[in-house]
């Protein structure tokens, strides 16, 4: 084989398809597990998140808590504008959701998954199910594979697109071959909240929380979602993101503060419930939120937990009530122990370092005609399709083979 791609995901398939149309028919694709495009098909509530409508090069690396240096490059050869095009010139349309996230216009994955398969069909790329690579030995020109269930294989060029690892052993076959590996943290990930006073409100969204981690320079805005377990929604997710490897550090043992109204400056919210008192005064607290964004069980629970009696109007409040309900609507907090994996779409903080990668080719620094593609590098994104994009621009660069 001229070519072979290590991964049959997002980026394995978008690198193959890429060199499949620079060398012919010569491209396989080798997959470890039995299945395909298995991120793509559940990513986004099976709907797949497919990138982001971010056009500005920086703006768009801003999003990635690990890479931004390096995607600013990548990112300029092939962006959410280049990756929106592509599909599009397959029969695939994308629409864009008011939080900026990109999905296919019929709502389901397998639109996704089905072109990125007829498309590497159309350039007879190989692929191979079940064909877990067990050993690369470099040669001088070319690389000797040994493939579980296959055996020997030899290819000019290849390319690593496996995607992330829980486990630092993970990475022992590119360790190996001179790398060095960023140990593996999870990323996007919810909080558990043991014995939380929230749970029997599990399903309710707040749209503009402010979620803060004690102690750290961790701060999140926008739409919080309360579970059963504990606390998600985009605003967990950054914060997640953002501090993947502090939250590691501390076994995912912390408190959590959340500020209800999207700001934890208590006189900002102190004029909320003072304006809101000086206009309903006879109304009764527990059933009158000062906030249109707060749901109705919410509040009351807010009430509940601020010593407010259920027949209490605005008028009759006193100051340690309200000074209790600012207080809880500003920096309400919580016990922190554990987390949980977000709709099981597993994402990791590290891989294969990025300085052992040089980023106009996506080639390797210690081994010739090896690139590296998608999440196998030190490289992952917030929530809302910015993993994917950074899946598609690595694959691109890589699937071009230097050229």
């Amino acid at each position: 084989m001229q070519t072979v791609v290590i991964g049959g995901g997002a980026a394995g398939f978008f690198a193959a398809i890429q060199a499949a149309k620079i060398q012919g028919n010569n491209v396989l694709i080798l997959e470890k597990s039995p299945n395909l495009l298995t991120k793509v098909r559940i990513s986004g509530g099976g709907r797949c998140n497919v990138t982001h409508a971010c056009f500005q090069t920086n703006e768009l690396a801003k999003h990635y808590p690990r890479g931004e240096k390096a995607l600013r490059k990548i990112f300029e050869r092939f962006s959410p504008t280049e990756t929106i095009a592509w599909f599009k010139q397959r029969g695939v349309a994308l629409k864009t959701e008011a939080d900026g996230r990109m999905f296919p216009t019929t709502d389901n994955s397998e639109t996704i998954a089905n072109c990125l398969i007829d498309a590497a069909d159309s350039l007879k790329v190989v692929i191979k199910t079940r064909a877990e690579v067990l050993r690369i030995e470099p040669q001088k020109n070319y690389f000797d594979l040994e493939v579980k269930g296959i055996g020997q294989i030899k290819t000019h060029k290849l390319i690593v697109a496996a995607g992330g690892s829980p486990k630092l052993a993970g990475f022992d076959w590119l360790k190996r071959l001179g790398h060095q590996i960023i140990e593996p943290v999870p990323s996007l990930f919810t909080f558990n909240v043991p014995s939380h006073p929230l749970a029997d409100l599990m399903g309710l969204s707040v749209p503009h929380a402010q979620v803060r981690i004690a102690g750290q320079k961790l701060l999140e805005k926008g739409p919080l979602l309360i579970t059963h377990w504990g606390f998600s929604g985009p605003a967990v997710l950054r914060i997640s993101a953002w501090g993947a490897r502090i939250l590691h550090g501390l076994n995912y043992t912390f408190q959590v503060s959340i500020a209800w109204l999207g700001t934890g400056r208590e006189e900002e919210v102190g004029a909320i419930l003072q304006n809101f008192r000086t206009m309903h005064p006879q109304k009764f607290v527990c059933t009158q939120s000062p906030s249109y964004q707060l749901p109705k069980r919410l509040w009351e629970n807010l009430c509940k937990r601020g010593g407010i009696e259920e027949n209490r109007k605005w008028v009759e409040l006193s100051k340690q009530q309200v000074n209790k309900l600012q207080s809880l609507l500003t920096n309400d907090v919580f016990e922190v122990s554990g987390k949980t994996t977000f709709k099981e779409e597993f994402v990791t903080a590290g891989g294969v370092a990025l300085s052992d990668v040089n980023f106009d080719t996506m080639q390797s620094r210690h081994v010739p005609n090896l690139y590296f593609a998608g999440e196998i590098l030190d490289i992952d994104g917030i929530t809302g399709g910015f993993n994917f994009q950074a899946a598609w621009s690595t694959a691109y660069v890589a699937g071009l083979l230097g050229e």
